[in-house]
Order: C-alpha cells, then sequence, then structure tokens
C-alpha cells in the first residue's frame, strides 16, 4: 500500500494521530512528492487483451512504465483466437482480474457481501440497471447481467482498497458499479458505437455520474457534448491515442510497384464498408490496373465478401489474411504500397497510425475523427464515404503520382511522431488522470484536517447517496 493509499483509506481516528507527525507534509499539495507510482488505479475493460484492442495493451504498459499501479478488471478473458497469446498478452492475462468465469457461489458471496453492507446502495445499483432495460425484455436480462458484474467488480474493488476506476468499453458497468460503491469513476469514450445511439448508450446519464470524461478526437468531444448537460462540458478531456513510431521502421518505398499492394485492416463487419471497397478494386481490374488488396482481419461478413469478390471476378487478386498479430501486421505494411479504408464510421482508428508510422500512404473516407489525423493531400488522401467513383479517383492518383506517394509518405510518418506518439500521449492522459486522483485525495485529506472532518474517510467518498 502506498503513502497516497493509506490516508485516503485511514479512519478519520488513526489519520488524526498520524497527522502530528506528518502536518508538514499535509500542508503541501499532492503534486508536491512528485511521485507517479503512488496512483493506483483500476482500468475496467470489457474483453483484456484482444486483438482488436491492442492500444488498450499498449497504453496500459506504457502507463506501468511510468511508474502507475495499474489494475486490469475484464468483464471477460480473451476470445478463442487461431493463434497462441503473444508473451505480452501472456503477462497482461496472468495479472488481470477477470469478472466472469469464477464459480456462482463466489458470485453469490459478492452479492450477499454488497446487499448486507449498503442495501440501499445495491437497490439504487439495480434500479439504475432496470432503467437501462426500458422493460424490454431482452434488454432487461442484459441490464441484469450488467449490474451482477458491477457488484462483482465493486466488491473485488472493495476488498483491495482501490477507490479510482477508469472505464473503457465497460461504461455500463462503471454506472451501476458507481451507483453502489465508493468509488470514482471516470471514461473514455471511443466511439463510434456510443455515438450511433447515444440515447440508448445513455451518454448523458454517464457523463453526469462520471468525474472524469476523456475523448479520444476532438470530433468525439463534440458528440459527447451534443448529447451530455452544458454543465458537464468541464469534464471532458480530448486525450489522442498514438502508436510508438520507434516500434514501426519506415517501409522501402517502390516508384512502380507490380502489382501494386493494398492492404485493409479491421473486423470484416457491415460498418468498415468493405463491399464498396471490393467495387473500387473491381473498377481499378476494369482500368487495366494491377492491384492486389490484402484484408487482414476476420468476421462474420466474410464469407459473404468472399463471394462479392467471385461475382466481380476478382478474387484471385483479394486476399483474406485472417487476423494478424502486430509482428505480422508490421510484416504487411511493410510489403504494401497504399493503406485503404472504406469504413462508414470509426473512432481514430490506430490500424491508420500504424500504417502511418511506417511510411504507408493512406486512403480513407473524410468521417468522424479521421481528419485529425490525416490531413487532406498532405499526410494521404480523404473521400467523401460510399462515393466508390471517389475512392476510386483517389487510389488512382496515389498510383499514377509516385513522387506524391514518397512526399506523403514521409508527412505521415512525422504526422504521428509529432500528433499522436504513444510516450507523448500516454503522458498528456496520465497528467489528465493524475490531476483527477490528485484532487480527490487532496479533498479527502482537507476534509480529515479541517475541524468539522468527522467520520471515516470512505462515508466522505460516497457518490449519489
Amino acid at each position: 500500500m502506498t503513502y497516497l493509499d493509506v490516508f485516503c483509506a485511514m479512519p478519520s481516528g488513526l489519520l488524526e494521530m498520524s497527522l502530528h507527525f506528518t502536518l508538514g507534509l499535509l500542508s503541501k499539495p499532492y503534486s508536491y512528492f512528485n511521485n507517479p507510482s503512488a496512483m493506483k488505479l483500476a482500468y475496467l475493460l470489457s474483453e483484456y487483451p484482444t486483438l482488436g484492442h491492442t492500444y488498450l495493451l499498449r497504453e496500459v504498459r506504457q502507463l506501468r512504465s511510468m511508474g502507475w499501479d495499474i489494475q486490469t478488471i475484464s468483464v471477460r478473458r480473451p476470445g478463442a483466437r487461431s493463434k497462441p497469446l503473444s508473451e505480452v498478452e501472456t503477462e497482461e492475462l496472468n495479472s488481470t482480474w477477470y469478472i466472469l468465469g469464477g464459480s456462482a457461489m463466489q458470485h453469490l458471496v459478492c452479492h450477499a457481501a454488497t446487499l448486507a453492507s449498503r442495501p440501499w446502495r445495491y437497490a439504487k445499483g439495480l434500479l439504475r440497471a432496470l432503467r437501462f432495460g426500458q422493460y424490454h425484455p431482452r434488454q432487461t436480462g442484459m441490464a441484469l447481467a450488467y449490474f451482477a458484474e458491477a457488484v462483482s467488480a465493486g466488491h473485488c474493488l472493495r476488498k483491495h482498497g482501490i477507490t479510482h476506476v477508469h472505464s473503457v468499453y465497460s461504461t455500463t458497468v462503471a454506472l451501476i458499479l458507481s451507483q453502489i460503491f465508493d468509488v470514482h469513476m471516470s471514461m473514455t469514450l471511443h466511439g463510434p458505437a456510443e455515438f450511433t445511439d447515444p440515447e440508448g448508450f445513455a451518454i448523458r446519464d454517464k457523463v453526469r455520474a462520471a468525474e472524469l470524461v476523456c475523448s479520444i478526437s476532438y470530433f468525439g468531444r463534440s458528440q459527447i457534448m451534443l448529447w451530455s448537460a452544458a454543465e458537464d462540458w468541464h469534464k471532458l478531456h480530448v486525450t489522442p491515442l498514438g502508436v510508438d513510431p520507434a516500434g514501426w521502421k519506415l517501409a522501402q518505398f517502390k516508384d512502380r510497384p507490380e502489382p501494386f499492394e493494398l492492404v485493409s485492416a479491421g473486423r470484416l463487419v457491415e460498418i468498415k464498408g468493405f463491399p464498396l471497397m471490393l467495387e473500387a478494386i473491381a473498377e481499378l481490374r476494369r482500368q487495366g490496373r494491377n492491384v492486389r488488396l490484402t484484408l487482414a482481419g476476420d468476421g462474420p461478413s466474410r464469407r459473404s465478401l468472399e463471394q462479392q469478390a467471385r461475382e466481380f471476378g476478382i478474387a484471385e487478386c483479394v486476399v483474406f489474411a485472417g487476423w494478424k498479430n502486430q509482428d505480422e501486421l508490421r510484416e504487411l505494411y511493410a510489403k504494401s504500397d497504399i493503406f485503404v479504408m472504406s469504413s462508414f464510421a470509426e473512432g481514430v482508428p490506430v490500424v491508420l497510425m500504424e500504417a502511418m508510422a511506417i511510411g504507408v500512404p493512406c486512403v480513407a473516407p473524410r468521417i468522424n475523427g479521421i481528419p485529425e489525423l490525416i490531413r487532406n493531400e498532405i499526410d494521404g488522401l480523404l473521400f467523401t464515404a460510399t462515393d466508390v467513383s471517389e475512392l476510386v479517383e483517389a487510389l488512382a492518383r496515389m498510383m499514377d503520382d509516385a513522387q506524391m506517394r514518397r512526399r506523403m509518405s514521409l508527412s505521415s510518418r512525422e504526422r504521428v511522431n509529432k500528433k499522436y506518439n504513444l510516450r507523448k500521449n500516454v503522458e498528456q492522459l496520465a497528467a489528465v488522470l493524475g490531476a483527477w486522483i490528485e484532487k480527490n485525495c487532496q479533498q479527502t485529506l482537507d476534509q480529515n484536517t479541517s475541524p468539522s472532518g468527522g467520520g471515516s474517510a470512505s462515508q466522505r467518498f460516497r457518490m449519489d447517496s
């Protein structure tokens, strides 16, 4: 237990005794100690580690390298995959607490202990969950599952004395948890799913309950503002994602590649717009261009996409490569000449950052946070989403203008290094999270040292009571 944990969790009587010895230190702000290792934070995730969200693994490990004490808590274990976990993923797997997968008796004990110790808060969390269900049988069932998960997670946090939780892709569980337990809750909203159904996702309620809300783009911040109360906007911070440019060596540039290698990476689902990409490839082939597309990823749309490729007569120049780990993606990017994306909605895609970091020019839709990453005609080419003719034109321009591709190759790598550098952006995130934790713990210390500061620290931590 750290110095900060001791003072945040210490009963008021013992705290007052200890103040005789530490009054000089307590007169200074927490930042005086300049010790990031004192920052203990739980990361509440839906599934971890997972191939689809490798940037979360890098974010967590970068925070730990800065001295943070991060405890990952995942609702589910990682799903089945065709290849074994990497060494780093195995480390994360072994250190993560998993909510599902325990025995029924363990979950019953969590609920019984929580109901006995805080019956009104337990009931409040249950009512909050039922409101998510909106009296619809299927949604109510899901809401009750969220409630059960929230109680199990909160009981574990309470048992280990963790009072600050940052939620990513599990904000419904976090919201219910914050109604029941004495925790400070923050979250990151990545998009685009939250912005597609903001009311069903309860953005307004979640922003109201959270003490800190991070967005990975200014576009995302605008959508959170659109669906939340103006009095809560002060909680919002833009904390971009990033990659480590040092880990992505510049790919060898080819003036006139044969065939012209295109690559795209992502889950094979409708929102990614891959049918339009195949339509564009078919048109390029009709123009007599020697082009080949490799799709890295898998998903429910794979069979229909393979059928579409056959119908378009391009099956021989479309490779369905399946899921790739980070090392395999690096190799794939290094062999490619253009990264192409055709999505209908995105956050700020990390796969674009990775391609840019290795010097592969990108063609992507002008949607959501993508224009914040790629400056059109500078770092890559942007096209109007769903406009296949614009996509074909952009790809043709890239293929015909080697000088432009070379310029964009260098510019895009510089862009990532300057604006989407993992180390720099995690430092920015750490500063935001650190200020939030510091403020909360300093307030608790101030309350304990004030003449009217009676009562335990846990009583003063209560939220929504």
